[in-house]
């Protein structure tokens, strides 16, 4: 059964897409383990978000979890090729951030404390520092 602790989680390529509408409020605070939700879901979502991947050719972004009041999501593959991550802050639809991810592992992307991260792992940090 999907969502069972027992079982492990499936991998994100792999979780199908629930384009079951969902408010701000609704999207969970914890990574989704079953299922993808795809930005389009999102009854608020900036346009901004639902063309985040357009120039990377790939598909629309889906959620990934929230850090603080940051809303996570993600166009691309999560390893080794070109992905973008967007942060949508909940309590101000207009403030998006990106970090943009690189095949090599490099990276590039704004953080809410005005500077420029190369790591992705900093950038969220920021995140979660400026919630």
């Amino acid at each position: 059964m999907a969502g069972d602790p027992a079982e492990p989680p499936l991998p994100s390529h792999l979780r199908p897409l629930d384009p079951t509408p969902v408010h701000t409020a609704q999207l969970p605070p914890t990574p989704t383990r079953d299922r993808n939700i795809p930005a389009s879901a999102w009854v608020e979502a900036p346009d901004a978000l639902l063309h985040a991947g357009d120039d990377l050719g790939e598909p629309e972004p889906t959620f990934k979890r929230r850090i603080g009041r940051w809303l996570l999501w993600r166009t691309g593959p999560a390893r080794k090729a070109d992905a973008r991550y967007v942060a949508v802050d909940a309590d101000d639809l207009d403030r998006i951030l990106s970090f943009r991810l690189y095949p090599d592992g490099s990276g590039d992307g704004a953080g809410p404390d005005g500077r420029t991260h190369d790591r992705f792992r900093a950038w969220k940090e920021a995140l979660r520092d400026h919630s």
